[in-house]
């Protein structure tokens, strides 16, 4: 039976082994345990090696019997998989409770690579271990600052818990999270899931205090009541963004010789996700959208959205967004309008969205924000246009002229302005408890710009478009009406 103390010895172990470590840099051992070593993990460190060569500087052992009974919980398995039997069973002999398994050769080859995983099943279980895998990427855990995989990326600390059929996604993920500033908790690939799987990780994060939301890929569910009946449960207590691959043919054919998943009729999985309250994804960058929404954010009370612009055509397009969607483009309160009327110049547009129409000056933005977030009529904010004064101001720093004619003096004062304009709408966002989000194409085309830098800062994410932004709003609204239809009480203000 697999309990918590399983899961603590995965994500928080007190020491870890690296099985089958390796002189190579291009072989699996080698990678492994350098990334454990350079990521900051503190706990104790071991590795096996055939011939105890020493690898990164490190002495190795033979096998496991000769680690100390009880310094490590979790061993990282990259020995082949005809070895990998014996290596559970020292691991077990020493104390080990998890184990991570990248080794190829099981479910994925074949019915006889189909048998030996049954096996290794079948021998863990008598261990009373926990196996992930096989055929697995690997696991990070910032918590315990543990990057214990095959690969790169290791993300910054955060709320998203992330956890995968692919590898690779979890390096896709991962990757957007170092982009952007929106860090993670937890992570994991869980291979060809012999003994655990997907909704395993994600019932262990809606208890993991270090977590706030779920980002899941899945190719392929062997038992979709099952599946409905655990995810529900997991919905209700926590955010589930969730992207699915193998929805069409081609997608199903190629989702089998991956991971030897079996692919569910789209149409039926995209009614499971609304009926148990998952929100549903439909590309990598969504995904990762809606997740750090839901990381950053508090949820919106209602549907009505307000949209600040200082640009008329970046609101068309929000707009035509918003009206695919269940979010209200509210028509402006009269006090807001004759409030804004007193701030902005006559031919602002008295409308929503509000385009600042070049009225914009130091004290005017962060007035009208703090007018439009703290509405009681208004339900979320979306800002768009931050960051354009600093994106001239590094215009003239790379030009020639810079630092002279005054352009040292204006282009700090751009900095300085389009931080201030950011770190007011966010602030304006918490003494509400309202979602503000704040959109730039800047977010990809400058991530070191000022604005986009600001919103950084504060663990908060700059969405790289108004659409995308919209989406990842409309992701959150249809979660509180979920949770309103089974009358419990929603996530606002978290």
């Amino acid at each position: 039976m697999i309990t918590s103390e399983h899961f603590r010895a995965l994500f928080d172990p007190r020491g870890i082994v690296v099985a089958g470590a390796s002189t190579h840099p291009g072989k699996f051992g080698f990678v492994a345990l350098h990334n454990i070593l350079s990521c900051g993990f503190e706990g104790d460190v071991f590795a096996t090696n055939r011939e105890r060569a020493e690898v990164l500087g490190r002495t190795t052992v033979a096998d496991l019997t000769e680690i100390p009974h009880g310094k490590a919980d979790l061993v990282f398995v990259c020995t082949p998989a005809a070895s990998n039997h014996e290596v559970l069973r020292q691991a077990a002999a020493v104390g080990i409770k998890a184990a991570f398994i990248a080794s190829a050769g099981y479910g994925e080859s074949g019915e006889a690579g189909l048998e030996l995983q049954r096996e290794l099943v079948e021998l863990a279980n008598e261990l009373k271990m926990m196996i992930v895998g096989p055929n697995g990427q690997g696991l990070v855990s910032t918590p315990s600052s543990l990057c214990a995989q095959i690969v790169a990326p290791y993300p910054p600390a955060g709320s998203i818990g992330i956890a995968s059929q692919s590898g690779n996604f979890v390096s896709s993920f991962m990757n957007l999270s170092r982009q952007s500033g929106v860090g993670i908790s937890r992570a994991i690939s869980v291979g060809n899931a012999a003994q655990v799987g997907i909704l395993d990780m994600l019932e262990y994060f809606a208890d993991d205090p270090k977590t706030s939301v779920g980002l899941v890929y899945v190719e392929g569910i062997s038992n979709g009541r099952e599946f409905a009946d655990r995810l529900e449960n997991v919905c209700r207590r926590m955010p589930v963004v969730l992207l699915k691959g193998g929805s069409s043919g081609l997608g199903a054919k190629a989702a089998a010789s991956h991971t030897g998943s079996l692919a569910t009729d789209d149409r039926v999985f995209d009614g499971l996700c609304r009926q148990v309250g998952a929100t549903r994804a439909s590309s990598i960058s969504e995904a990762f959208d809606i997740a750090a929404a839901f990381a950053t954010l508090p949820a919106p009370r209602g549907p009505r959205l307000a949209v600040v612009t200082t640009v008329g055509g970046w609101g068309v397009l929000a707009a035509d967004a918003i009206s695919a969607t269940n979010l209200d483009l509210v028509e402006l309160p009269p006090d807001l309008r004759n409030t804004l009327d007193g701030l902005l110049p006559p031919r602002w547009s008295r409308n929503n969205p509000i385009d600042l129409a070049g009225g914009e000056t130091k004290d005017t933005v962060p007035a009208v924000l703090n007018a439009v977030v703290g509405h009681g009529d208004i339900d979320s904010t979306l800002v768009l246009g931050m960051g354009i004064q600093s994106n001239q101001g590094r215009l003239e720093r790379e030009g020639p002229f810079y630092p002279g004619h005054g352009l040292d003096r204006i282009v700090a004062f751009h900095d300085r302005q389009d931080s201030r304009y950011a770190e007011v709408a966010l602030a304006a966002s918490s003494a509400a408890g309202k979602p503000v989000l704040i959109a730039s194409e800047l977010a990809v085309g400058d991530p070191n710009n000022a604005a986009v830098a600001a919103v950084r800062s504060t663990g908060h994410y700059c969405f790289p478009s108004a659409e995308r932004a919209v989406v990842a709003l409309h992701g959150l609204y249809e979660r509180e009406v979920w949770l309103a239809s089974l009358g419990t009480p929603g996530d606002g203000g978290r």
